[in-house]
């Protein structure tokens, strides 16, 4: 058994197995778990300022997330962890990284409301009304540069 690892890339570095995995752990946490009436196809995965950051272990990837640059901002997104590697803080390790890279540009995201205490721990505040996305509710969040 291999230690964790922290991989990153951009989309068109991004190997078509590696692709498939991601996506295969949003699927099976986003629309089997949760049950969304669909995998949200956004078409951001593919730009080129996207970087896509996960969790791999033994082959297999154990939680992932992206992160948007949308100019005066970046924006995490699709925070995703596989049932069975829940609990291990890799999560947790994914935001820290994504933070790391935004050099002192303000962060956004969409947390489940559920969640909202768990993305405090790392700077963010709530920063609008709360929102139902695919019937799950959620809050905008922004965390302010260090």
């Amino acid at each position: 058994m291999t230690a964790p690892a922290l991989r990153r890339a951009r989309f068109a570095k991004l190997t078509p197995f590696e692709v498939y995995a991601l996506c295969r752990l949003r699927v099976d946490v986003f629309v089997v778990e949760q049950q969304c009436p669909y995998p949200e196809l956004d078409g951001r995965d593919t730009e080129p300022a996207t970087v896509h950051l996960w969790v791999e272990e033994d082959g297999r990837v154990l939680a992932t997330l992206r992160l948007l640059d949308d100019g005066d901002t970046r924006a995490i997104g699709r925070v995703a962890t596989a049932a069975s590697a829940r609990g291990r803080g890799l999560a947790a390790g994914l935001v820290e990284a994504a933070i790391g890279l935004c050099d002192g540009v303000p962060v956004t995201l969409g947390a489940q409301a559920h969640l909202e205490h768990w993305y405090g721990r790392f700077g963010f505040r709530r920063s609008g009304p709360g929102y139902v996305e695919d019937g799950i509710p959620h809050v905008p969040m922004r965390r302010e540069p260090a």
